[in-house]
């Protein structure tokens, strides 16, 4: 009952929001064009909005999970429009809280004490309310000020429901729509699952701050608060509070005297230092979750939290990625185009030389702006939807890497806006390529692989004595299927001489019957005498 009531709440916001609209230039069977046409509310609630604001607004009304399913769903730019993934961009998570009584029995449940026992002080008032948690202030008994991130009650049941909703709206899509498979609508909502419910696990998100935080461990440029790990379960995370500037309130940060060009310029470096340095970034990197440090401000440093969503690459993902940057912005676009496919990203048989023109046609107008103008989240997207037409697959770290790389861009330009990104990120990058394929690269290799081959040293001996047998076992082996060979081409010779004896014995005979009288007993021992000359002449010329 509960789940129909849902689907007709659904329903109701569909109409509400003249969702219907998204499908009036969509190919569709005349049936299902049909029935939209049937559909009451087209006659009578008008369009007053664009696509994208009114695909915002009904996710925002269908509640919390839809809204998350939007966020994610605007950093797929290989899916939607441009103005559909900005809008959804603005989606926020104003979630009324859940009471902190209840809060308070969650934390005292998971940890096992009371509240009293774990924290000197703890405000029932929560500090902030999202869709899948909130987080409350409290002290520890040592003077401590932390943040306890508490997860909301029932939430992972409301979460199935919906997402079981999705997947029927997915299938329905793929089914019903033949460019529905192509957007593999069904693989956007597998992925969001796994995502939401990564997050519904704060152990998760508290051993990715952990490893950001060792990353960055007496770093100038960013901090990351501790976690305190005895205090964390699954639905509930302690972590430092951190007192910061929120990163979009530019007026506190220019009345603090903050060098708005060096924090612009170090955002840029940590983004850089992340993926390339560390293969592993955090992937939400959004206004909300950034602050600023008020020590300092000549020398401004950041401060991070909310690590549920980050992103890694392959070493041969971050060795394309880089290449492929310092390639566009040489336009060696022959390069930027052979990089795609050897990396994978198209398949190997692609026309090299119509993606290289296909790639010189969207990037060329680009360089008609000042350098400083050019943006690498567009460059990087510019690529991407130039090879989705060459059939290039889906690379989701890639999609989460250019979402963040776009987050960094426009937070860095808001601070700074004659920031120069590629004079910021070009040294940075040649200087990774050098130290990736330079001496001190090798030297790095053998430093880190010595051990495993010192482990090996004592086995080295018997390793090469198998490895000797083995190739006397396989010469042996060869030279028994030679002489076999060799065995067979003159068992078969010696059938081609006797047939060739027999053929000749034959047509012989057939001579010595056709001669003498015509009698006719002869004319029938000559008649007789032509099939053993057929006979013969079959053996000579067929062996």
């Amino acid at each position: 009952m509960r789940r129909l009531l849902r689907i007709v709440k659904i329903a109701r916001v569909l109409a509400r929001y003249r969702l219907d609209t998204f499908f009036d230039q969509i190919p569709l069977p005349w049936y299902m064009r049909l029935c939209l046409r049937l559909l009451p509310w087209r006659y009578f609630i008008a369009v007053n909005q664009p696509q994208g604001e009114r695909l915002r607004l009904a996710l925002e009304a269908l509640g919390p999970v839809f809204i998350k399913f939007g966020q994610m769903l605007s950093t797929r730019r290989d899916l939607l429009s441009d103005e559909i993934a900005f809008e959804l961009q603005r989606l926020q998570d104003q979630v009324p809280p859940f009471p902190g009584e209840e809060a308070r029995l969650i934390v005292e449940k998971a940890l096992g004490k009371t509240v009293g026992e774990l924290f000197a002080q703890f405000e029932a008032e929560p500090l902030a309310s999202a869709s899948v948690a909130q987080v409350h202030v409290a002290r520890l008994h040592n003077g401590r000020d932390v943040v306890v991130k508490v997860v909301r009650p029932g939430i992972d049941r409301t979460i199935r429901k919906d997402v079981d909703l999705l997947y029927t709206f997915a299938q329905l899509l793929q089914w019903s729509w033949p460019e529905g498979r192509r957007l593999r609508p069904v693989e956007v909502v597998r992925e969001y699952e796994q995502t939401i419910f990564d997050e519904l696990d704060l152990r998760k998100e508290a051993a990715n701050g952990s490893q950001l935080r060792r990353n960055f461990e007496q770093s100038e440029i960013l901090y990351i608060p501790e976690i305190f790990w005895d205090l964390t379960r699954r639905n509930v995370l302690v972590m430092e509070r951190i007192q910061g500037i929120p990163v979009a309130d530019i007026e506190q940060l220019r009345a603090q005297n903050t060098d708005m060009k060096a924090l612009a310029e170090r955002g840029v470096e940590i983004f850089f230092t992340q993926v390339f340095r560390d293969s592993f970034f955090h992937a939400d990197m959004h206004p909300g979750n950034i602050f600023v440090s008020r020590d300092k401000p000549s020398q401004p440093q950041y401060l991070a939290v909310d690590f549920g969503i980050v992103g890694s690459l392959t070493p041969e993902d971050q060795n394309y990625l880089a290449r492929n940057f310092l390639a566009f912005f040489k336009r060696d676009y022959r390069q930027v185009a052979q990089l795609h496919i050897d990396s994978g990203w198209v398949p190997p048989d692609t026309n090299l030389y119509a993606f290289e023109t296909a790639i010189r046609s969207v990037c060329e107008p680009i360089f008609e702006k000042p350098l400083k103008d050019i943006s690498f989240g567009q460059v990087l997207l510019g690529l991407f939807q130039t090879a989705r037409r060459f059939n290039m697959e889906v690379q989701p770290q890639l999609v989460l890497l250019q979402k963040t790389l776009l987050n960094v861009e426009g937070l860095g330009r808001q601070l700074y806006p004659e920031l120069d990104l590629w004079k910021t990120g070009k040294p940075y990058l040649e200087n990774w390529m050098k130290n990736r394929v330079g001496p001190k690269a090798l030297l790095r290799t053998v430093k880190e692989q010595a051990p495993e081959w010192l482990d090996k040293l004592p086995h080295m001996p018997q390793l090469v004595f198998d490895a000797l047998q083995q190739i006397k076992r396989m010469d042996a082996h060869q030279r028994a299927q030679q002489q076999l060979g060799l065995q067979a081409q003159e068992a078969a010779a010696r059938r081609r001489r006797r047939s060739r004896a027999a053929g000749v014995a034959l047509l012989v005979l057939a001579v010595m019957l056709g001669a003498g009288d015509p009698e006719p007993w002869l004319q029938q021992l000559s008649a007789a005498g032509w099939l053993m000359a057929a006979g013969g002449f079959y053996l000579l010329l067929m062996h």
